[in-house]
């Protein structure tokens, strides 16, 4: 399934907060999470692709519909963080998200982390799969605990270097 990475511009944002809405819910199943009483989920990460600075929001878009998003942030820190990063179920398992997550850390060229969760077991493999298709086996994993959330377990962290590619 072909599929297309470009900046999400404001027209785009309620593409993506619904978007939004299907990866919360996705979400929801491994950590136990509830929506906000009025049916919501916390979009503070959201919020802060389309307006903070260190940010960048995609729309990833396939045969011209929306097909999942990635949003990075720290671009002036030390290491770029996939923030977050879906993919519709109807486009999984054909290597679309494969595709976009390599598209997305080549526009970005330079040291990167994504952080995951272990009760998470697809995104274990996907991401396991996007650091040795993009470092080779030059990547390390860590589990490191979430702040403020001490109840919560540690998240697992992937870094690497990504290589230059389009931007």
């Amino acid at each position: 399934m072909p599929v297309l990475v470009r900046p999400a511009l404001a027209a785009d944002r309620p593409t993506v907060e619904r978007l939004w809405l299907m990866f919360r819910h996705d979400m929801s199943e491994p950590s136990g999470s509830l929506p906000e009483p009025d049916g919501s989920f916390r979009a503070d990460r959201l919020r802060s692709a389309f307006t903070d600075a260190d940010w960048a929001p995609y729309l990833l878009v396939s045969d011209d519909r929306p097909a999942g998003f990635a949003f990075v942030r720290a671009l002036g820190g030390p290491a770029r963080v996939m923030n977050s990063f879906f993919v519709v179920r109807g486009a999984r398992r054909a290597g679309t998200g494969l595709r976009a997550a390599r598209e997305v850390v080549a526009r970005h060229p330079g040291p990167w982390e994504i952080p995951f969760q272990d009760a998470n077991p697809p995104a274990v493999a996907f991401w396991r799969r996007v650091a040795a298709e993009v470092a080779g086996g030059a990547w390390t994993e860590e589990r490191r605990p979430v702040p403020h959330r001490p109840e919560v377990p540690p998240d697992v962290w992937i870094s690497f270097v990504g290589p230059a590619g389009r931007g």
